[in-house]
């Protein structure tokens, strides 16, 4: 009796020891918290962002697919290396971010629903079919920009978005003009405000930015497309 007690205790040893093993590597990946609460990998403890507000990162991108396709993520549901979905350290589970691979100059929008990588001074970890997209596939990684699209309002008319900083990009004397430049930015996954202005046009400008400083990121990123884009202060009309 006591050698059966002592086989069942050594059996139920091993199956926890397999359990926890199966956990660490669970958490060295993927981080193994979801949400927004701390969490230490390799030693590294790592404090996720409560919003993703004006976030704007440049870094290198790598990517994951077939060996944890299927898997369960830091969010909770299954990992589709098929789908429009990247890994990050901070930033809030389910953040929308413009992903730019600034090699070549081609743009992405993704979902953030996983943690990682943890290697090296990569950035994000991007999805088979993202990283197809974005040009990344054959080299493996590729110096991207990730600009945060989550807690952003929406463009809307006559000032009636609150905020520190924008980035005008336009001036119109008609309005119908205007709203056309508004729909290419909203396509385009940007957020700003609609304003008829003490210039008497009808301006529009990208934003609210929280400091000069991230609208002035901004600001680089719009001039390849809009050469005269300046900051302006969140009460300039």
């Amino acid at each position: 009796m006591r050698r059966v007690l002592h086989g069942i205790a050594l059996f139920l040893a091993v199956v926890c020891l397999c359990q926890l093993c199966a956990c660490g590597s669970s958490s060295w990946r993927k981080g193994g918290v979801p949400g927004s609460k701390p969490y230490t990998v390799r030693g590294k403890t790592y404090y996720p962002l409560k919003s993703a507000h004006g976030f704007v990162e440049e870094g290198v991108a790598s990517w994951y697919g077939p060996g944890f396709h299927g898997k369960t993520t830091a969010s909770g549901e299954r990992f589709n290396q098929y789908a429009l979905t990247a890994a990050h350290k901070i930033l809030p589970l389910d953040t929308k971010v413009r992903v730019t691979n600034l090699s070549n100059g081609r743009s992405l929008i993704v979902r953030i629903n996983d943690r990682g990588p943890f290697v090296d001074d990569r950035v994000i970890d991007l999805s088979k079919a993202c990283a197809q997209r974005l040009g990344v596939i054959g080299a493996g990684t590729a110096r991207v920009r990730i600009q945060s699209l989550s807690g952003i309002p929406q463009i809307r008319e006559d000032g009636d978005v609150v905020g520190d900083y924008y980035v005008q990009v336009g001036a119109f004397g008609v309005k119908q003009n205007a709203q056309g430049l508004i729909s290419k930015l909203t396509a385009a996954g940007y957020a700003g405000r609609l304003i008829f202005g003490s210039n008497n046009l009808w301006n529009v400008q990208v934003g609210p930015w929280p400091d000069t400083a991230k609208a002035k990121v901004m600001r680089e990123m719009l001039k390849r497309l809009y050469p005269h884009a300046f900051v302006v202060g969140g009460d300039n009309k």
